[in-house]
């Protein structure tokens, strides 16, 4: 079979929980099986900072393209976006652009074949999808220029993908192969889940919580992911601009609306840079 455009259909494993659509169970969507349900569930049933993680992680999308768009970027590299959800980046930036251009990458084929089934761009505008792994930065530039304009600003999207780098693999040199390749004025924005050494409000039980959800995760044969702290973070952006508020907790990074007090940090932190 094919997705209709000729590429083969990806082969689904039916009896292994999948990362993005555990995320998307959490995020509420449907594009789950059942063992993505019962192994989120269990996660969710000791950690239950994991739903509002994945809800905080999406709300923060919607702020920082939000927040590129007015600052004048028109073009967009979302790397690791996960399954289709409620307000992708391409609806986001073109609600407000309409001439905006996304390029999506993710290095599961099933995302990407997810992602070309379902995510349309607006008459004037443009959306692409690579399949192609963060850990070849080179390649993932060369593609996205067929699409974007690499003498302008571009907007780079590294929400909830840090992670799932091992140390051996040298994320922040990573990072900096990315970002070498975008022009002065382009915007940096990094999300990822940390450490809970980084939080202080964390109790022991919450602490115990969250390794037992890692614990289940790496159990269920997921891609694993390498949690790290606030200033892990924070130095990936060496080199750049940070802009205000800096490196924060998900829900404080511009909340868009006036709320009752400070909200709660959750265990998840990120920031927005500009090249100069």
């Amino acid at each position: 079979m094919d997705d209709g455009a000729g590429r083969p259909s990806p082969v689904i494993d039916k009896t292994r929980p999948h990362q993005a659509r555990l995320w998307n169970h959490w995020l509420g969507g449907k594009d789950t099986y059942p063992v993505d349900r019962e192994i989120g569930d269990r996660i969710a049933a000791v950690y239950p900072e994991i739903a509002d993680v994945a809800r905080q992680s999406r709300a923060l999308l919607v702020r920082v393209v939000h927040f590129m768009t007015g600052l004048g970027v028109r073009q967009f590299l979302d790397i690791g976006t996960g399954l289709p959800a409620v307000d992708n980046t391409h609806e986001v930036a073109q609600r407000d652009v309409p001439e905006a251009r996304v390029v999506y990458v993710d290095n599961d084929p099933l995302v990407v074949a997810h992602a070309r089934a379902l995510l349309k761009s607006v008459p004037g505008g443009a959306c692409s999808y690579i399949e192609a792994d963060i850990r070849e930065p080179e390649e993932i530039v060369r593609a996205a220029g067929a699409v974007l304009d690499f003498s302008e600003p571009v907007g780079l999207l590294l929400l909830g993908i840090v992670g799932n780098i091992a140390d051996e693999d040298d994320p922040p040199g990573i990072v900096r192969r990315l970002v070498d390749a975008l022009p002065s004025g382009s915007l940096v924005a990094i999300n990822d889940g940390t450490n809970v050494l980084g939080l202080d409000e964390w109790t022991p039980a919450e602490a115990t919580a969250r390794g037992e959800a890692l614990r289940l995760c790496a159990e269920a044969g997921t891609v694993p992911y390498h949690a790290r702290t606030p200033e892990y973070i924070e130095a990936l952006f060496e080199g750049l601009e940070l802009l205000e508020p800096g490196v924060v907790s998900t829900p404080l990074w511009r909340p868009d609306f006036p709320q009752a007090g400070e909200p709660r940090p959750i265990d998840s932190f990120g920031g927005v840079a500009r090249k100069p």
